[in-house]
């Protein structure tokens, strides 16, 4: 049995990128003594399309980030709570959402000249468009801070998009349930932090 159905994966390679482009902070899953290991991090993919990643040394999942260790790792796209309200059809409630399944294998980058490259093309990436901050090279907060963070690159061996936006409804509930996870991401982030910050 294929799950989810398959009018809710998505094999478009580049759809699947612009989700990890668009969204880059990964849940990455590793496991040791069958246990899972999971933080968060931000992952770029870079032109050879692999993902580089940095991590604290202190972090209990460091010293599975390297020598062809695997990796499972969640880019998670927008979600909500859909309600049957905006179908012009008879359906029950539902969730909808964007996620990225990724596996891989892992490398560690030993050179600090290469960590160091990357912290500022990974600040400028994540400061595009505006540009607001450039994260010089000889910055000497970055240079007291190299011996405290770890490089990795991630070679990717398989991709799944879960891609669950109401496709199998008629065309104008598929729109409506589009435009609700617009307005729902929208509308609930300020509310929810002003709750919880």
């Amino acid at each position: 049995m294929t799950y989810p159905p398959p009018h809710h994966q998505d094999h478009n390679r580049e759809h699947l990128i612009e989700v990890i482009k668009t969204y880059p902070l990964a849940t990455v899953i590793s496991v040791k003594d069958q246990e899972p290991l999971i933080t968060h991090l931000p992952l770029i993919l870079n032109d050879e399309g692999k993902l580089i990643g940095h991590i604290d040394i202190y972090n209990p999942q460091t010293p599975l980030l390297k020598d062809n260790n695997s990796v499972n790792l969640i880019f998670s796209g927008p979600q909500c709570y859909i309600s049957p309200s905006v179908y012009t059809t008879t359906q029950l409630p539902t969730w909808n959402y964007i996620k990225v399944h990724v596996k891989g294998t892992v490398k560690a980058i030993e050179s600090k000249e290469a960590l160091k490259r990357s912290l500022i093309t990974m600040t400028e990436f994540l400061e595009a468009p505006d540009h607001k901050y450039v994260l010089d090279a000889n910055n000497p907060r970055m240079e007291a801070n190299l011996d405290y963070i770890k490089m990795f690159e991630i070679t990717i061996t398989d991709w799944e998009g879960k891609f669950k936006l109401s496709q199998d409804k008629k065309t104008t509930d598929t729109q409506n349930a589009k435009t609700e996870l617009i307005q729902k991401n929208q509308e609930s982030i300020k509310a929810f932090l002003d709750r919880v910050f």
